[in-house]
């Protein structure tokens, strides 16, 4: 008989699946922005005859949100979704420190972080064997790891910079260009970011491909998960 286990809690999905969407859009719209300007500086200024670190590519319509180019429109679509994404990730994070879930399920132990134990998890990962045969609902030091990167610091920065961003904002929280050394260096972090919740998301959607894409999702939609043979 196949053995069921409850993976994922009711907060925890309703996230993910929240958080996926301002994601999805947010990049989008981004990139429809970056449009209008494709070039990344450091410090506080830049503009068209300062030499950019950067020199980002036009993005084609098809990956922009609107699907051709339209500042206003991209703007629109950013700045509402980011509301979504930081009140989202405000909650998650009550919500798990209340009910333990980043203590139970994300907290890093300094035996996992061991070379040997580093070792045995990649070969499990090349062998495609993602999660312990005993403790099944556990996750590995790999998503531990990927999943405090996202959470704790790409997802917090990408909020923090994109508020540096914004002249309202700084006008009332005038450190917040202070702290990452002005409004060019803030775009820059914002971006690099972006490509880094951008890879997750891919490695991500791969991962769960390989793993069994029906039991995956459906721990997401339902919390229930089949244990593989």
């Amino acid at each position: 008989m196949p053995r069921f286990i409850h993976r994922h809690a009711l907060p925890t999905r309703i996230w993910h699946w929240v958080n996926a969407v301002a994601v999805f859009v947010l990049i989008g719209s981004g990139l429809g922005i970056s449009n209008a300007h494709p070039r990344l500086y450091w410090g506080s200024y830049g503009a068209n005859f300062d030499p950019a670190w950067w020199q980002l590519p036009r993005f084609p319509a098809w990956v922009t949100i609107p699907a051709n180019y339209n500042l206003a429109l991209s703007r629109r679509w950013h700045l509402f979704f980011a509301l979504v994404l930081a009140f989202g990730l405000l909650a998650y994070m009550l919500v798990g420190l209340l009910n333990r879930h980043f203590r139970r399920d994300l907290r890093i132990r300094a035996s996992e972080l061991a070379p040997a134990h580093l070792a045995a998890d990649a070969k499990a990962h090349l062998a495609l064997r993602f999660h312990d045969p005993e403790s099944p609902r556990a996750y590995n030091i790999f998503q531990k790891l990927s999943y405090a990167g996202i959470v704790f610091v790409a997802l917090p920065l990408v909020i923090l910079t994109g508020l540096a961003l914004s002249p309202a904002m700084v006008a009332a929280w005038p450190w917040l260009l202070d702290l990452f050394g002005g409004r060019q260096s803030a775009r820059s972090i914002h971006f690099l970011c972006m490509i880094a919740i951008a890879g997750f998301t891919v490695v991500h959607l791969a991962l769960v491909i390989l793993a069994g894409a029906w039991n995956e999702v459906r721990s997401m939609l339902t919390g229930k998960w089949k244990v593989p043979e």
